[in-house]
């Protein structure tokens, strides 16, 4: 028998709000995560993208909010803008729609500290936000950190990473050692785990099933390609494809630059989501993409971090992952609730040792193909000889032994940038968790106009 919130010591106000939106079941992180954390109790939460991590926190932190003084009492902490504001809008919800009517705002980078400060005025509950700021408050005596009672981090495997943990430290130890800390994360490490340790109490580890399981929903292939010709690969992919609404990993932002322009300039409707967008077009592409406007968008890892969008048909690996926990995370955001999904890789001959990493540990089949005559077919000899001779490329197959192609000549339209390179590790805001390129350099080879690309590092 299916458990019910209504089953569950949870706040009838908070079982009618989530009735309203049609939720009336627990998932399973949810029935294990709320009544740990209805006991105070220090939290490690693991579980995949989709799963309602969100909400798990959230029910148990509105009982907990003492709504009738004005004053600030959580704190949760994300990487990214685009989470904050999503977190933001699941809060503005329950209390819309429940009778617990506790306050908050987002307090993010990039904005106007001043219309923050403004609001900080009015005693929020609730702050959602980016360290690098809630800190910067913090020490400007305008976020009170002695009354917070509760801090939740978000995205916990990236928020505790080398690039941000200091960020994520310094606000912590500004609150009162009596608090509640709960960290969620769709992946977290032995690493992480010690690490959250350190300033938590007798932390309770609690993990949803299975692990390390893609839905069967999901296909994957690959394409293989030199590292630079990728761009004019993923630009006939798309043509031949044709994707609803599909997101492209790239690696830096620097990169999605270049890979945008280029998609742009071929007539393809697509725009970019990376940490030195403004704020302005980081809402006009999201609200895009969702609405169905916007049919390629091109983003960093850290940028897409726990973003819950729907309908995404395609997922195109242009800078494919080390790990395999990003291939899932990437993976996972398509192919949900029932619907089909694809994820395409285009990898270099080197890469595809990645490939094989995946379809060991994730316990799937990732099938090599290849694009002719702009058509995805299947891998054949005979389909990889007609692709040698179209393209003049002097190639060897390749398919399940992992060969790839040697170059011989050069395409008019590749696309060639120096640039850091696809998966290169790049210096951040370890304020903001936002991803810059440390150069962005351009430069020509001999006489030629035509700037060098950077290989990917071996």
């Amino acid at each position: 028998m299916e458990q019910l919130f209504e089953t569950m010591e949870l706040n009838r106000s908070l079982v009618d709000a989530l009735r309203k939106v049609n939720i009336t079941e627990p998932t399973e992180i949810q029935s294990k995560v709320i009544p740990e954390a209805q006991r105070n109790k220090d939290l490690i939460i693991q579980s995949e993208t989709g799963t309602g991590k969100t909400l798990a926190y959230l029910l148990p932190l509105f009982e907990k909010i003492d709504t009738q003084k004005k004053e600030m009492q959580a704190i949760i902490l994300v990487p990214t803008h685009e989470l904050a504001i999503q977190v933001e809008r699941q809060i503005e919800l329950l209390s819309q729609n429940s009778e617990l009517k506790a306050t908050s705002t987002p307090v993010i980078g990039d904005v106007n500290i001043q219309r923050q400060v403004e609001k900080l005025k009015q005693k929020p509950n609730i702050i959602v936000g980016t360290a690098g700021r809630i800190l910067e408050l913090i020490q400007k005596k305008k976020i009170s950190a002695h009354t917070i009672k509760t801090i939740i981090i978000d995205e916990a495997d990236k928020l505790l990473d080398d690039s941000y943990i200091e960020g994520t430290k310094a606000v912590v130890k500004t609150t009162l050692k009596e608090r509640q800390i709960l960290i969620c994360s769709a992946s977290i490490s032995a690493r992480t785990i010690e690490r959250a340790r350190l300033f938590m109490k007798e932390p309770l580890l609690i993990r949803s099933t299975p692990k390390m399981q893609i839905p069967d929903a999901i296909e994957h292939i690959y394409l293989v390609a030199e590292q630079r010709d990728k761009i004019e690969e993923l630009r006939k992919l798309i043509r031949a494809i044709n994707p609803q609404k599909a997101i492209a990993f790239c690696g830096s932002g620097y990169d999605i630059e270049v890979v945008t322009g280029k998609l742009k300039y071929h007539k393809i409707n697509a725009d970019s989501l990376h940490g030195s967008n403004v704020k302005l077009d980081r809402k006009r592409t999201m609200d895009n993409f969702k609405s169905g406007k916007l049919q390629i968008l091109i983003a960093t890892d850290i940028a897409a971090r726990g973003l819950d969008i729907e309908g995404i048909t395609h997922i195109i690996n242009l800078d494919i992952p080390e790990r395999t926990m990003e291939y899932l995370h990437r993976a996972g955001r398509t192919g949900r609730n029932g619907k089909t999904g694809m994820t395409i890789s285009i990898v270099t001959e080197k890469e595809i040792e990645f490939i094989k990493q995946y379809e060991r540990e994730l316990n799937i089949k990732i099938i090599p193909k290849l694009i002719q005559n702009g058509v995805i077919m299947e891998y054949k000899k005979s389909n990889a000889k007609n692709k040698k001779a179209s393209s003049g490329l002097n190639s060897r197959t390749y398919g399940e032994s992992g060969s790839g192609y040697k170059k011989n000549s050069r395409s008019k339209t590749d696309g060639r940038y120096k640039k850091n390179g696809y998966g290169s590790s790049d210096s951040r805001n370890n304020s903001e968790g936002i991803h810059k390129s440390d150069k962005q350099l351009s430069a020509n080879r001999g006489a030629s106009s035509k700037p060098k690309i950077f290989r990917k590092p071996k």
